[in-house]
């Protein structure tokens, strides 16, 4: 009797994803710690001296935490209301704060009383930061006003009330010590200069903005609103540069990595996209479980911290690189030793002795070595095979038409299992590779419950989408052939124009031909 023959599942292609350096550079970091915050995380500062410890603000607290620590260095929580925006000083000793009631705070990281409460605006103050000069703080509230305060002397140095909606991001330029940005709801970035009464430049982003961000060189200008991501060209006046729509849903953050080629994106679609800041093409992304709020980048990139809606602190760390001499040592004598022998050709005189080879079989094939049709089919219809490995439902199918058993295979089967075959069905036969057979299947199953059609509103249903995915499958192949008939006729008509050219390239080289000889 001959050894059967298991089941032959035939291998697509699959296209791979595309390994580039940054995809390398970007997938080098751990697994990633979850720490729970008391509330939606609005705000993330690394500090910018060593040992770069990281601010979050999330309700009515402030916590420090070092670069490896899960809980927190330091807690600020002299809040009567919720706290926003802290952010670190160039130094890295001092931070400013916003909060609900309207004050700004600035507070010593190493002390735990505020050293200064700036009071002056009317409504919670969600932007708080250092201009570079270290000596002054600007902020933005909701009653839509920006204020720049002396941190010496704790009083207001000017106040501007120019837009007309929240004011809810902020940055510092740190070429001149006295430019700041503001970014509202307004739909308008401004940009102002402490020493002018009104502001200098105002870029209307078309959204609500929700961040923006200042390159360091002081030219370009990045804003976040909407879905969109714009870049500014600061020096031409507020020139648009380019116009960036990778996210579905509000962008609610930025952020540069330390080198500044690359530009980060948060989202409350869950993704976090970096682009290249050369080409502003999105290099890679990352995935998470909610919306996302807030995002920093640690000095070298070494850390990477998300806050989100529901509270939880996402922090990865890059894994610490594996000297490559030490691997390769460790490797060669193992793989030297893993061939040892495999080239080694039998002499005439040698005796080979075959060690046999057992073959482990399928649930599916001793099923079918057997001549267990029914069964054979029931074990591919399972949920992980028909969704993660549909080629093998598929050739299991075929090999039953092939003996001539996929009728009954199919046949004598109860409600349940005929929705399992017709939902597989439904949903693969407009895929190219498995359209032939299923087609067969389809049409097997019409004719075997064609009888019972009204007795299960669930078949039924599965019966609709099935004639509902085949009948749209017709149509786009309907539209496929007029265009392609569409492209036949461009294409003999290009091809027509470039024998006409030829031909009169052909005939005006004669003439030239003639008249040089007549000169002569």
């Amino acid at each position: 009797m001959a050894a059967y023959k298991p089941v032959v599942v035939q291998a697509c292609p699959k296209l791979g994803e595309r390994i580039t350096q940054d995809t390398l550079y970007w997938r080098g970091y751990k697994t990633p710690v979850q720490i729970k915050e008391f509330g939606a995380v609005n705000k993330i500062d690394f500090s910018p001296a060593p040992p770069y410890n990281y601010a979050v603000t999330a309700s009515s607290r402030i916590h420090i935490y070092g670069r490896y620590s899960q809980e927190p260095i330091k807690t600020f929580s002299r809040f009567r209301e919720a706290a926003y925006g802290a952010t670190y000083r160039d130094d890295g000793r001092l931070l400013a704060a916003g909060s609900e009631d309207g004050t700004v705070c600035l507070l010593d990281v190493g002390g735990k009383a505020p050293l200064r409460q700036f009071e002056g605006h009317t409504k919670p103050v969600h932007v708080a930061g250092f201009l570079s000069d270290k000596y002054r703080i600007f902020s933005g509230g909701d009653d839509y006003s920006s204020t720049v305060w002396d941190i010496p002397s704790a009083t207001e140095i000017i106040s501007y009330s120019e837009h007309t909606d929240y004011v809810r991001c902020g940055c510092a330029s740190k070429v001149n010590a006295d430019v700041f940005i503001t970014g509202s709801y307004d739909h308008t970035v401004k940009l102002f200069d402490a020493r002018t009464k009104s502001s200098v430049m105002t870029i209307e982003h078309g959204h609500p903005v929700e961040s923006v961000l200042l390159f360091p060189s002081g030219g370009l200008l990045v804003s976040a609103g909407g879905r969109y991501v714009k870049v500014w060209d600061v020096l031409k006046g507020g020139q648009l540069l380019v116009s960036l729509k990778n996210h579905h849903k509000t962008v609610t953050c930025l952020c540069l990595n330390s080198s500044g080629q690359r530009l980060l994106s948060g989202s409350l679609d869950r993704h976090v996209k970096i682009y290249s800041t050369t080409s502003y093409k999105v290099v890679h992304s990352f995935n998470y479980a909610t919306s996302i709020l807030s995002l920093a980048l640690s000095p070298e990139d070494e850390t990477i911290v998300v806050g989100m809606t529901n509270g939880v602190l996402n922090v990865k760390h890059r894994k610490p690189e594996e000297k490559s001499e030490n691997s390769e040592k460790k490797r060669q004598p193992a793989y030297r030793t893993y061939m040892k022998g495999r080239t080694y050709m039998p002499k005439q005189e040698d005796f080979c002795v075959s060690k046999p080879v057992k073959r482990v079989l399928r649930k599916y094939d001793k099923l079918l070595r057997s001549f267990q049709s029914s069964k054979a089919l029931d074990a591919v219809l399972e949920p992980p095979i028909m969704l993660h490995t549909p080629e093998v439902t598929v050739a299991v199918m075929q090999e039953l038409h092939r003996r001539g058993t996929l009728r009954s295979a199919l046949a004598g089967r109860d409600e349940k299992q005929v929705n399992l075959l017709l939902t597989f069905v439904a949903r693969r036969v407009i895929e190219p590779r498995f359209t032939p057979m299923l087609v067969i299947v389809a049409d097997m199953l019409t004719d075997i419950y064609h009888p019972v059609v009204g007795q299960s509103a669930v078949v039924d249903k599965q019966f609709l989408k099935l004639k509902e995915a085949i009948g749209k499958e017709i149509d786009y192949q309907e539209e496929l052939l007029e265009v392609l008939g569409m492209m036949d006729t461009l294409f003999a008509t290009y091809t027509k124009k470039i024998d006409t050219c030829l031909e009169e390239n052909k005939s005006n080289g004669v003439t030239e031909i003639i008249e040089t000889n007549r000169s002569y």
